[in-house]
């Protein structure tokens, strides 16, 4: 079974910066993408960023140019930098590792942009 550990959410005021961290309990690199989602109260998860092992990185349009995904495969860990927060970035912060016919997980992190 895989664990992913999320931190690094809080509060922050608009225009703000947090950086997420998602340590996960083996090789990232064993997965084929691994991710970054959210969710708001009353609105589906939607997806935030993903970095494959190997490809493109996909960000949604509504975080590029502000957020970035990156990984340290020695540490097992998946980042996300947030700059420029905007209140209609407040959500829980998932972490997802995806591999061919499995998807895992994390218990999430609340990011709270507000003045």
């Amino acid at each position: 079974q895989v664990q992913l550990v999320e931190s690094g959410g809080g509060l922050v005021q608009p225009g703000g910066s947090l950086k997420l961290s998602c340590a996960a309990s083996r090789s990232i690199l064993t997965f084929n993408t691994m991710g970054w989602y959210r969710q708001a109260p009353g609105k589906q998860r939607e997806l935030v960023a993903k970095i494959p092992t190997r490809g493109i990185i996909n960000y949604a349009d509504s975080v590029k140019g502000r957020f970035t995904i990156s990984r340290d495969a020695a540490k097992n860990t998946v980042y996300l930098q947030m700059n420029n927060l905007k209140p209609e970035d407040t959500a829980v912060y998932l972490c997802n590792a995806a591999q061919l016919g499995s998807d895992y997980w994390g218990q999430g992190t609340q990011v709270t942009v507000s003045s």
